[in-house]
């Protein structure tokens, strides 16, 4: 019997599903956590020529929800599995499905992807697709061990600036890139305490509330980050090397349940382990530095500042204005996008924007699903691999650990175990 070395066997198990002809027939995919998003993604896929045979969910609303509308779309109402909270693994056993997208609770993406690919199964997983490290890997092993793509939804990667930021970046507009900025900076409180109906009864804490009862980082790092990472090239030529977070007291969860729920309800004195804002410094190996911001807990407006700076430009996302040295007209003034859409669209964008508009995110919720699904159906790797999807997720736990070693640098770790060298950028092209 073959002892296989670990090179050896990864390299005949690079990726199964490209042994495998295209598929003939629709794409047939199961969805795991159809709550709030859940149904938004189902209501997405259900646009693109589908199947859908079974759901997984344990509330019995969102059951019932999910299934009327896999049957008012293709006239066949699907297996729903939701006998507990373990009940999506009996999911998997299914031979009929090509691909699983799960939208459960955080701390359960990973073991989910991970449990999907060694059924065989294309893995799509919503943010963050790991609430540890250890998770990351085992998502990294798993790929690497049965050939199966995981892909993060990271639909901030086909927002329409951010993809024809990267069309530019590629044309050379930019020069060199020095240094990005970028901030999950949305009041979510709302969804961190409940109002009544599915996320239980008003004023308690929701699951995703008690990761900021628990937790002092940057929890929700990947919407800003997958663009910033697809811009400079991370796990494709460079990657991050470490990093040191900071953040500030926590006032903003108090504040909120004693407004709106009154100062005698316990949840307005607790003591929350989130700092209303976190700062995050990202290094890469080839020099470039991130300044990556978290705040969920302060009354504002939605920010992703997406700034990209590099020795011929700037990109500032907060304004949607551009400048670039002997380029722009006047010395050291902004200039609107709208020459730079009509000369530097992204194909994806171009190609797909009549159908995307009015769904989810813009449309970005439309070109990430079609992007999912035409590597399923193709039998190819997805263009947000299993690398990107671990490294992007492993900055949530990192940062936890920095704040919570007095902002000490901590480092982030090579996912692609040296690939990244030879690795090649994320490629420009059209639907």
């Amino acid at each position: 019997m073959k002892i296989w070395t670990r090179r050896e066997f990864l390299s005949t198990t690079a990726l199964a599903a490209q042994s495998k002809p295209p598929l003939t027939r629709p794409v047939r995919v199961g969805l795991i956590g159809i709550g709030s998003r859940g149904t938004g993604l189902l209501r997405t896929t259900l646009k693109f020529p589908v199947e859908v045979p079974a759901v997984c969910d344990i509330n019995e609303t969102a059951q019932t929800r999910a299934a009327a509308l896999v049957e008012k779309a293709l006239g066949k109402r699907p297996e729903v599995y939701g006998q507990g909270v373990d009940d999506w693994k009996r999911m998997l056993q299914r031979d009929d499905l090509d691909a699983v997208i799960n939208a459960g609770p955080w701390e359960l993406h990973s073991p989910m992807s991970v449990a999907t690919m060694r059924a065989g199964k294309y893995a799509a997983t919503e943010v963050p697709a790991a609430a540890s490290v250890e998770q990351c890997w085992d998502m990294v092993n798993a790929s690497e061990e049965t050939g199966m793509p995981c892909m993060i939804l990271e639909n901030v990667c086909y927002f329409r600036n951010a993809l024809l930021v990267l069309n530019m970046i590629r044309k050379g507009l930019f020069g060199e890139l020095t240094h990005c900025e970028g901030g999950y900076q949305h009041d979510v409180r709302t969804a961190f305490v409940s109002r009544g109906g599915e996320r239980g009864p008003a004023g308690t804490i929701t699951w995703r509330g008690m990761h900021a009862v628990r937790n002092n980082g940057n929890l929700y790092p990947t919407h800003p980050l997958g663009p910033i990472a697809w811009w400079l090239d991370i796990n494709r030529g460079d990657r991050f090397t470490h990093l040191v977070s900071m953040s500030s007291k926590s006032r903003g969860m108090n504040k909120f349940v004693e407004k709106n729920f009154g100062k005698d309800n316990p949840n307005a004195t607790r003591k929350y382990a989130l700092g209303d804002v976190n700062t995050t410094l990202i290094r890469t190996e080839n020099g470039a530095t991130v300044t990556l911001y978290h705040d969920t807990c302060s009354p504002r407006p939605y920010d992703l500042i997406l700034r990209v700076q590099g020795t011929e430009g700037i990109y500032m996302g907060t304004l949607d204005k551009f400048y670039f040295d002997g380029r722009s007209p006047k010395k050291e003034a902004w200039e609107d996008p709208e020459k730079y859409y009509a000369e530097y669209e992204h194909p994806l964008w171009r190609d797909l924007s009549p159908s995307a508009m009015g769904q989810g995110h813009g449309g970005a919720d439309y070109i990430e699903i079609h992007q999912f699904l035409q590597a399923v159906k193709n039998r190819t790797q997805t263009p947000i691999d299993v690398y990107d999807t671990a490294v992007w997720s492993s900055i949530y736990p990192l940062t936890v650990k920095s704040v919570a070693a007095g902002s000490a640098p901590v480092e982030v770790p090579d996912f692609t175990r040296g690939k990244y060298k030879t690795r090649k950028p994320v490629e420009i092209h059209g639907a």
